[in-house]
Order: structure tokens, then C-alpha cells, then sequence
């Protein structure tokens, strides 16, 4: 019996990850592209489909071996494939599904970038063996994705898992890039934390190694590597950090009884230091059946995009 592939695509708005796959899981090769967004990124598929007709030349794979494509974007993606706009590819309403499969000729499932991140650490990274998790991303925003019996929770609109837009302040004054205020990600991003430490160290003059960087040049790995040398103020500031993401995710926790919560993003390096402050507030806040719940770090870093939406196309298959 021959062996079957499938790709996974991560589209990014600076890069287009892709890996080739076994339906077995196992990553044969993954490679960059850069992702043109010049004319409404109308050259983003068509370069995407290049890239994999030149691979399985290079691999000598058949195209009748191939399962099909999958395509994680960085927008609200529905059950027919379609988003409606992007906010860094140049696309507006685009049925994605669709034209990969006319520009292919192969099978194309396509997902929210997060989401399928999210299923990437439950197959092959931190959340393996497990069914239900959440996946918090915690980069320049809070991206997220939520699986439920192992599938991402997608939603009518495709904005389902949207963690970073949960309310946790009401009494918020300035306005999240959404529009919204008081949103999670205006305090547990990488911006959020080191928005935290401008307004904590414009308190008050209390001593701080966090004084020896100008303030709009703090970021969040000044302030846990402050914390790391058991900086006080820094430890104000983690702790006000992780009561608003622990408190989100028991919020979270009562709808969707997570076995595992998995941190990721540029954040997470921070390392374990980071689960404590977060875990703590969770287990303040859980409703008592949700206190099984574990908090680990995302094992597949880059990856977690190319293995989820490879994923996409496994689960459709069956394989």
C-alpha cells in the first residue's frame, strides 16, 4: 500500500509556514514562503500552491497520495471556508475553501489560525492524549483556540474561541485595538503586561529595577526577568497579570471543563514562573469540578499551526 500525505499550511502575514505530512503524523519537510499581500493578496494561494507542486516533485510523491491541503489564516474562518476580512493579508470576502481546491485540484479544509494552533498541541504537542483543552496564545495579542471532544469550537460566524476579547474589566477606561474595553488581551498580551508596568510604576516611586529602562521601552520580558531577581514591583505586576488570565480561564473552564489549559506565544517563554501566577488565580476562582484542570506550556512553537491544519485534513479523511 503506498503511503498517504497531506500538507498544512500557516499562513501569516509576513510568511507562509507549510509542512508536508504523513497521515500518520509524521513531518516529512516544512519550509517558509513570504507571503505577498500586494493586490489584496491575490497571489497568496497561487504561491501556496506552487510551493507544494515544487515539493512533491522534489519528494517524488504523486498528487493521487495526497489526502488534501490544510490552510490555518489569521481571521474568522466558517464551516464553508469563507472569512469575510483579514486584517493583515489584504483580503476582504474570500471563499478560500474553494479556490484552493480550484487552484489544487486536491481536497482543502481551511481554520482560524488559533484554532488549528490549538489542534496542532493536542495531536502532536502539549495537549497529546487529551480531548479537551483550551489554547491561550499570548503574543502581541491573546489568541486562543477551545476544543471540545477534539474539535475546535468554530462558531456560526467562525469567531468562536475569540479568548482575547472576553470582558475581564468592566471598570476599563482605555479601548482594546477591537474597539471593545476591558479585554484580556489589554492585560495578558506581551503590550497588555508592559501596559501594566507603565501604570504600576507611575504609581509610585517604590524601588525597582524596572526604573533603569525608560518606561515605553519596558516589555514583558524586562518584567519577568525583574521578577526572576525577585523584583517586588515586577511580582505586583505578574500577579495583577495572572489574576486576569487565571480568572478568565475558570470563566471558561465552567463552559467547556478543560483537562488542560496550554500557554504559548512569545509570553510563555517566560517558562514555568509564568503557570504559578496564573494557575494560582484559576484555582481561586474555579468552579469545583474544574479544579483538575492543569496548566502547561505549548510544546510545538512555530510548528503548531503547520500540525493542526494538517490535522484538519486527517480528521476529515479519517485516517
Amino acid at each position: 500500500m503506498s503511503k498517504k500525505y497531506c500538507f498544512g499550511v500557516d499562513i501569516g502575514g509576513t510568511t507562509v509556514k507549510i509542512g508536508l505530512f504523513q497521515t500518520n503524523g509524521e513531518i516529512v519537510d516544512k519550509w517558509e514562503i513570504k507571503t505577498n499581500t500586494q493586490n489584496h493578496g491575490s497571489a497568496v494561494l497561487p504561491d501556496v500552491v506552487n510551493s507544494l507542486e515544487e515539493k512533491l516533485k522534489e519528494h517524488s510523491i504523486d498528487k493521487e497520495q495526497v489526502e488534501g491541503i490544510g490552510l490555518g489564516v489569521p481571521a474568522p474562518v466558517n464551516a464553508e471556508g469563507v472569512v469575510q476580512n483579514t486584517a493583515n493579508l489584504g483580503w476582504g470576502y474570500k471563499e478560500v475553501k474553494r479556490e484552493m481546491e480550484e487552484l489544487s485540484g486536491l481536497p482543502a479544509e481551511v481554520g482560524n489560525d488559533a484554532n488549528v494552533a490549538a489542534l496542532g498541541e493536542m495531536w502532536l504537542g502539549a495537549g497529546k492524549g487529551q480531548k479537551d483543552m483550551i489554547m491561550v496564545t499570548l503574543g502581541t495579542g491573546v489568541g486562543g483556540g477551545v476544543i471540545v471532544d477534539g474539535r475546535p469550537i468554530v462558531g456560526s460566524g467562525g469567531a468562536g474561541g475569540e479568548i482575547g476579547h472576553i470582558c475581564v474589566n468592566y471598570e476599563e477606561k482605555d479601548t482594546c485595538g477591537c474597539g471593545k474595553k476591558g479585554c484580556l488581551e489589554q492585560y495578558a498580551s506581551a503590550t497588555g503586561i508592559a501596559r501594566l508596568a507603565r501604570i504600576r510604576l507611575k504609581k509610585n516611586e517604590d524601588s525597582s529595577v524596572l526604573r533603569e529602562c525608560e518606561l515605553e521601552k519596558i516589555t514583558a520580558k524586562t518584567v519577568f526577568d525583574a521578577l526572576k531577581e525577585e523584583d517586588k514591583v515586577a511580582e505586583e505586576i505578574v500577579e495583577e497579570f495572572g489574576t486576569y488570565l487565571g480568572y478568565a480561564m475558570a470563566n471558561l473552564a465552567a463552559v467547556t471543563d478543560p483537562a488542560v489549559v496550554v500557554i504559548g506565544g512569545g509570553v510563555s517563554k517566560a517558562g514555568d514562573i509564568l503557570l504559578g501566577y496564573v494557575e494560582k488565580h484559576y484555582q481561586e476562582e474555579a468552579f469545583f469540578a474544574n479544579r483538575h484542570t492543569k496548566f502547561i506550556l505549548a510544546e510545538l512553537g512555530n510548528d503548531a499551526g503547520i500540525c493542526g491544519s494538517a490535522k484538519l485534513v486527517i480528521d476529515k479523511t479519517g485516517k
